[in-house]
């Protein structure tokens, strides 16, 4: 039961955070006459026909930052992981001598192969 928890949350985790721009866009379509009304940059121009969607885009744009500050924060992890080694990797190598050997001798002898043709048996109906 606690695995499959586990699972189910990591598995959502997972989905939420490509799915980021999906939950802007729910959000906005949810909540539009509200944003169109009190959060839009445009709102006292009417004219412009906005209806909350300089809001959506800022959403948007932040997003697109956090995503790419993510990004690189964990390339820059990765590269440090990488980096620094506490062991140093030492790599040898040694000669090898490949030495000849007969074919081993086989204690039986192989059956020979006939070369003729098999007939089955005949016989005389009477």
């Amino acid at each position: 039961m606690i695995n499959r928890f586990i699972a189910f949350t990591l598995l959502l985790a997972l989905v939420s955070a490509n799915l980021s721009r999906f939950f802007i866009y729910a959000e906005f379509e949810l909540n539009q006459k509200f944003i169109a009304a009190k959060l839009c940059e445009n709102r006292d121009k009417p004219e412009m026909h906005c209806n909350g969607k300089c809001y959506l885009m800022k959403k948007l744009k932040e997003a697109e930052e956090k995503e790419k500050k993510q990004e690189q924060a964990a390339q820059k992890k990765g590269i440090q992981d990488f980096c620094i080694v506490n062991n140093p990797l030492v790599i040898t190598f040694q000669a090898l001598k490949l030495k000849k050997q007969k074919p081993a001798h086989l204690p039986f002898k192989l059956p020979k192969i006939s070369t003729e043709i098999f007939h089955p048996p005949s016989f005389k109906l009477s």
